[in-house]
């Protein structure tokens, strides 16, 4: 089978960058910036757009306590990066950003964000600094020693059509949490998780010498940007949260709601599709979900060229993040159904470290269920509401076996501390579904204000067309006005 990031959260556009090499280190008075290291590998260089900004982008890295209750002990190494504002009469602090995951690396992001779209306003007003969060990347990373087998199934199982299918699955999801709690990294799991980044975030801001900070985070970004301004309330400053995990972040809840973004996001491939019939997938948006289920089954009980059911959804799911891919997935389609092989999506870079890192977080920030009966009957119930997935992201995975050495429960986002979190979100996200998002704007009362983009698609600023939810996150973010109340944007004409 061929490798397929099988329904990884992903950001929009992502790129990543090498720390410079030999770093000086940061102390938390200053921060030397430098240039960026140019022995990147190619492929870490993952969007071609970005090319141009690049140069400008300085890097450095932080020293951070592996475990805060401990500041003096053992040290790991965070990488930052810097796109300085050119207007320093204009600039006002620093826009921290995060492109999601967990697992992702964010030191190339704000190049990513200026090449695509970040207004003028916003590039004047802030420095906008990236970082690869701990445990990624050119920050200390982690490893669970995954073999090319296991990154080529991805970070979710294998559909299940019965129970039986549930309990097969459970010697491949314990391998990898031995794996994970027995690799050379395994020091560092208790300790990888959403409340200590957002503690590195604040020795970002305080190394940068900024009283607060500003922030821009999407998909899993949104939760961690949630967790910081939680725990850091007076040090948090324009807070902008983007396609919107629920309140407890990435648990087994989220994961099981991905099921229900996929069933909220098909119709608009489906119609895209009956709307296209040199494809061949069907004249209506029912014959177009038809083939789905027709070309799942297919593939299991019978892979085109290696490609199997699992491949087949987990792309589908992946490419519908972005309205650009839906000719690439009829593709992929037409392909598979007239026995062809298919047009091959690119590889995502640094899979090993990408997986290792978001087991690491997403099974040690919350308690998943630990009985292969729980997750049975998970799958029974989300296989019969959501049909396309919920066979799958109910399945078992690492977290039911992680090893038990959690420091702290998970942070509780409330109404305590300033009104100061704008969240932008579209009804038809497939990755954090607009029912999630709604749980997170209940949970934050009267800190936040949600803007809702009548739109498909994973990712609202600045990648998505719609002017109005854009035009509410730039005013926010560069003259700190927020709409006096939740506010729902209508769709874009189409060109």
């Amino acid at each position: 089978m061929h490798r397929t990031l099988s329904l990884a959260i992903v950001a929009p556009a992502v790129a990543t960058m090498a720390a410079p090499s030999g770093a000086v280190a940061a102390t938390p008075e200053s921060v030397r910036w430098g240039p960026c290291s140019e022995k990147a590998a190619p492929e870490e260089v993952a969007v071609a757009s970005a090319e141009a900004a690049l140069p400008r982008l300085e890097c450095s890295t932080l020293e951070v306590p592996l475990d805060y209750r401990d500041p003096d002990g053992r040290q790991i190494e965070i990488a930052i990066s810097r796109l300085a504002s050119k207007v320093p009469s204009q600039r006002r602090g620093v826009l921290l950003t995060n492109p999601g995951g967990p697992g992702i690396s964010g030191l190339g992001y704000p190049a990513v964000l200026a090449a695509s779209g970040l207004p003028q306003e916003v590039l004047d007003s802030y420095d906008v600094i990236g970082f690869d969060p701990r445990g990624v990347g050119r920050s200390t990373p982690i490893t669970c020693d995954l073999t090319p087998e296991q990154q080529a199934r991805g970070n979710v199982p294998p559909y299940a059509h019965t129970a039986a299918d549930v309990a097969r699955e459970v010697p491949h999801a314990r391998a990898v949490a031995e794996q994970c709690a027995t690799s050379r990294t395994a020091w560092m799991l208790p300790h990888t998780t959403t409340a200590n980044t957002a503690r590195d975030m604040d020795r970002i801001r305080a190394a940068l010498g900024e009283p607060r900070l500003s922030y821009l985070g999407a998909s899993y970004g949104s939760y961690l940007g949630a967790v910081f301004t939680t725990m850091f309330p007076k040090r948090s400053d324009r807070m902008v949260l983007d396609s919107n995990l629920g309140p407890g972040g990435y648990d087994v809840t989220a994961m099981r709601l991905m099921a229900r973004g996929m069933e909220d996001r098909f119709p608009d491939f489906a119609v895209f599709a009956a709307a296209h019939p040199e494809y061949g997938l069907g004249i209506t948006p029912e014959q177009v979900r038809a083939k789905f289920f027709d070309l799942a089954e297919r593939l299991e009980a019978a892979p085109v060229h290696g490609y199997d059911a699992t491949w087949f959804r987990g792309v589908t799911f992946d490419r519908l993040y972005s309205d650009a891919d839906m000719p690439l997935v009829a593709g992929m389609w037409q392909a598979l159904d007239t026995n062809q092989p298919p047009p091959v999506t690119p590889t995502f870079p640094n899979m090993e470290n990408f997986m290792s890192a978001r087991f690491a977080v997403i099974c040690s920030d919350n308690r998943w269920p630990e009985t292969v009966r729980e997750y049975q009957r998970n799958v029974a119930v989300d296989r019969l509401r959501y049909p396309m997935l919920g066979g799958s992201t109910a399945g078992i995975g690492p977290c039911a076996f992680w090893p038990d050495r959690r420091v702290e429960p998970p942070v509780r986002i409330g109404e305590r501390g300033p009104s100061n979190v704008l969240m932008v979100q579209n009804e038809r996200d497939p990755g954090t579904p607009l029912a999630g998002a709604q749980e997170l704007r209940r949970a934050f009362g009267k800190r936040a204000t949600m803007v809702t983009a009548e739109q498909g698609g994973h990712g609202v600023y600045p990648f998505g067309p719609n002017v109005c939810a854009n035009n509410a996150a730039t005013a926010f973010l560069s003259t700190g006005q927020r709409p006096s109340q939740d506010l729902a944007c209508a769709a874009e004409p189409s060109e």
